[in-house]
């Protein structure tokens, strides 16, 4: 009679419960599934050389594909081990010479991210308008709908995108200049806004970045900007008046953070600087010419001002809201906190001091030449230390779209998969704070966002996912529990797990459930599905 053993979903959550914890020593090991990723093209100039370091050539390649990127497919690492760690490199800083056909072709049926805002506007009106004039509005045209588009469009390109440091960068510059798609017209400027603001300079120039980003109608609807006006100015119903969110927030989180060492009265001055910047007219259902940039010179304070340290003499207009971008942008504490921000997401949650120092000072003497400090960090002896080794928990989107990659899904990115991220806490474009989502750890390692985890994983690898379909067949291949789960470690992990990890599965390995083991039957064939989701779900899976 078999014995009684712990249930499997809670060996499972066991399995998992170690993300936050050390990561586990690293172990040369290779990964010999066939490529499926065309090499990189290798640049024109020589790549640059990398540090020396203790990872082996395998694990380099998958400490690059799992930080520069959201995770290897099936002869991923082969492909990067083929072409050179640092020409992989290379290529992903120069993403226009990557042909993303693949990528793009997927995306070719999502009307949503090319549509402007006037368009989204007609095609997906608001409910509250639709009450005020009688309209029938059929499902496929709520809002909510458009914005699931939007979110398909991003996890297919993370998923399918050879492009894949530029997916980061776009999830990296959203993250930090967010603007949140459940307030009100924010929703019709989203995709415009990814489009315009951050998906072109996410590899370019800072202060260009900046300088979109304060434009756009996105940026100022969501902080209140468009409303912002000299005191005693009417402009029609418009109730007058300054509105410090965005100076406060430009301040605080897009450039010198919050030891930048600027006061109140700077946020003030900068938001007297910022006033006339609007939109040309935001109510949805009402748009005149499309919701874009303008300056009201009527709502502009024209008065004389001093921004950190700074004299802007009185009767100045437009040009002293670039001013001031100008100067925070290159200011010394917004090196720092840019290269603070990078090197969190790229090394560690608590990055060494010096990686920081050399990015900061890339970024001074480039003008913020982004590349430039990616570069920097990504090639650093920090970087590919065995301590930044797997050292960094993955967010719920980097876990889901590296689990996709991982087993080589095929799958639309559509409503199943857009549930998961809200289950685990990360609902894309749904951040409600100007903070965005947490770049760190604890934000990620709860119980509920763990199971929510290994829920999807199960119902990946058995392809319970409406739009979503795996052939886990091909990579654990044939033969016993022990001996599928080997292989299902070495192809989706490179081998590499702690003891604890190995203890717990091999119990877990050992359930009915797993060896689909009957009273008449004990020795039946193992269910391969179920050990894929062991593997998916174990810590070191958690970590990239």
């Amino acid at each position: 009679m078999l014995a009684t053993r712990r249930p499997l979903l809670l060996l499972v959550v066991l399995l998992a419960w170690g993300c936050a914890g050390r990561a586990p020593s690293p172990r040369p090991a290779a990964i010999p599934s066939p490529g499926s990723l065309p090499p990189a093209p290798r640049p024109a100039a020589p790549a640059v050389a990398l540090p020396a370091t203790s990872l082996s050539e395998t694990q380099q390649a998958l400490h690059v594909l799992n930080r520069l990127g959201y995770g290897p497919r099936p002869g991923d690492v082969d492909a990067v081990r083929q072409v050179g760690v640092a020409a992989w490199i290379d290529a992903q800083l120069h993403p226009e010479r990557l042909d993303d056909g693949l990528a793009e072709t997927r995306l070719a049926g999502l009307r949503v991210p090319t549509m402007t805002p006037r368009a989204l506007m007609e095609a997906y009106p608001p409910p509250n308008l639709e009450r005020r004039q009688g309209m029938e509005v059929r499902l496929e045209q709520s809002p909510q709908r458009m914005i699931g588009e939007l979110q398909q469009a991003r996890l297919l390109r993370a998923v399918e995108s050879r492009r894949q440091l530029l997916e980061v960068m776009v999830d990296f510059w959203f993250n930090h200049v967010n603007v949140f798609a459940g307030k009100g017209s924010v929703r019709y400027y989203v995709p415009a806004y990814e489009r315009e603001a951050i998906r072109p300079y996410a590899l370019g120039r800072f202060r260009d970045l900046l300088g979109a980003v304060a434009r756009h109608p996105a940026m100022l609807f969501y902080l209140d900007a468009w409303l912002s006006t000299a005191p005693d100015v009417r402009l029609g119903e418009r109730r007058a008046g300054l509105n410090e969110n965005y100076a406060r927030e430009l301040l605080e989180l897009h450039t010198l953070g919050v030891d930048g060492g600027y006061t109140q009265a700077d946020i003030i001055e900068v938001a007297r600087a910022f006033t006339g910047w609007t939109i040309d007219h935001p109510r949805p259902g009402h748009p005149r010419s499309g919701g874009g940039y303008l300056f009201d010179a009527r709502a502009h304070d024209r008065d004389a001002k001093t921004i950190l340290g700074v004299r802007f003499p009185a009767g100045g207009g437009r040009e002293e809201g670039e001013r001031v971008l100008d100067i925070v942008a290159r200011h010394p504490a917004t090196a720092r906190f840019i290269a603070t921000k990078l090197a969190r997401r790229f090394v560690a949650d608590a990055p060494p001091p010096a990686v920081i120092e050399r990015a900061a000072a890339v970024f001074q003497e480039t003008d913020g030449d982004l590349r430039a400090v990616v570069g920097s960090i990504v090639r650093s002896p920090e970087f590919f230390g065995e301590a930044a080794y797997r050292a960094k928990v993955k967010t719920p989107l980097e876990f889901t779209a590296s689990a996709l990659r991982a087993v080589g899904a095929d799958t639309d990115a559509g409503l199943a998969v857009q549930r998961t991220l809200l289950l685990m806490g990360q609902p894309l474009y749904g951040a409600q704070p100007p903070t965005g989502y947490a770049d760190r750890a604890e934000a990620w390692a709860s119980p509920g966002g763990l199971l929510a985890r290994l829920n999807f994983a199960q119902a990946l690898v058995a392809s319970r996912l409406a739009g979503t379909a795996v052939a886990v067949g091909p990579l654990a291949g044939e033969g016993g529990a022990g001996a599928v789960a080997d292989r299902l470690l070495e192809r989706l992990l490179g081998g590499e797990v702690s003891d604890e990890t190995r203890t717990v599965l091999r119990e877990a390995l050992a359930q009915p459930a797993v060896l689909r083991a009957t009273l008449d039957d004990p020795v039946a064939a193992p269910d391969v599905a179920k050990i894929a989701a062991l593997v998916l779900g174990c810590p070191e899976f958690q970590r990239r």
